[in-house]
């Protein structure tokens, strides 16, 4: 996939005037968004990429398309995953609904400066060390293990970094407004909005270690890599209101993603096999017998097990609602 520096430019350009659009026409002013506003723009944005995948494939060969909807849909997932997170985050720290879509704005951001910093480093780990596949391999392995027994139990607003920054900084017990500082009788101080949104950049950093690896399982472009995460952040903001009494009920959504973790792991193992250079591994030569799995298998697999995850949760929460009625 050939992609010129002007296609990177006019791109990243784009990306950041999305997000700056966001700001000025939806989040400098804080209030909680209807369902309306949340359903219209995540179906707009849900549709964006959607198109951004068909013109891939148009331009590119659908071998791009079908890597890059593959991406796109796993970076989804862990993305829904993230905002159930968030939602606990923001309910740990007692966030005024009407200010949360700043927190979830910065977390955003934040968010995909990290990935764009993960996916730099990625490529070029990926074009000078074949090797790092195994590495890449064995860790979507062991973080396909963590999720499939992670309860998101604990509680944020007593974690490491919230408690460091209450030792370091002056800060106050209750917000103002949406302002991360204020003065108080001359004084300054950070309000609680700053620890949130700390706590949040800390998960930021941990989901960008689970998502990178996981999507340069399924596509050596870093094309596709940076703009099926910039796809999947953009509209996650509206996502979060939208759904968010729905990620209560998505049980059985960390399961489905450590098996896609897992699936991808394994993927990338068996291409490290086929492109192998370890001498200490078949002599350094490759492993003929290793499959390279299609990307249109991986994309059925993992649509499928997104689906079954969603439509069990769903039906497991619906069966305990009917019961406590």
């Amino acid at each position: 996939m050939n992609v010129t520096l002007t296609t990177w430019l006019i791109t990243i350009a784009v990306t950041i005037a999305f997000f700056v659009y966001e700001f000025f026409a939806h989040v400098r002013t804080p209030h909680a968004p209807s369902i309306g506003e949340s359903a219209r723009w995540s179906v707009f944005y849900i549709s964006l990429a959607l198109l951004f995948g068909v013109g891939i494939g148009f331009a590119s060969g659908w071998r791009y398309g079908g890597e890059y909807f593959a991406g796109y849909l796993t970076e989804k997932a862990l993305s829904i995953d993230n905002l159930f997170v968030f939602l606990i985050i923001m309910t740990g720290f007692a966030v005024p609904k009407a200010y949360q879509q700043k927190v979830l704005m910065i977390g955003i951001i934040i968010a995909l400066i990290l990935r764009g910093i993960f996916i730099a480093v990625g490529a070029t780990l990926i074009e000078n060390v074949s090797w790092i596949f195994y590495i890449f391999g064995a860790l979507l392995l062991m973080l396909a293990w963590r999720q499939a027994f992670s309860t998101h139990e604990s509680d944020p607003a007593h974690g490491r970094v919230v408690g460091l920054a209450r030792k370091i900084l002056p800060i106050t017990d209750d917000y103002h407004r949406d302002r991360i500082m204020v003065k108080v009788n001359g004084k300054r101080f950070f309000t609680p909005m700053l620890l949130t949104i700390l706590t949040i950049g800390v998960v930021d950093l941990v989901f960008a270690v689970d998502s990178i690896p996981a999507i340069y399982g399924l596509t050596e472009e870093a094309y596709i890599v940076f703009t099926a995460n910039a796809f999947a952040l953009m509209g996650l903001r509206q996502l979060y209101f939208l759904i968010g009494d729905l990620l209560e009920r998505l049980v059985y959504l960390a399961q489905g993603l450590a098996v896609i973790l897992a699936f991808i792991g394994v993927k990338l193992i068996l291409h490290a096999l086929h492109v192998n250079e370890l001498p200490f591994v078949n002599g350094g030569e490759h492993v003929e017998w290793a499959p390279e799995i299609p990307i249109w298998f991986s994309l059925l697999f993992i649509a499928a097990t997104v689906a079954v995850a969603t439509i069990a949760s769903l039906r497991k929460t619906r069966g305990l609602e009917n019961k406590s009625v």
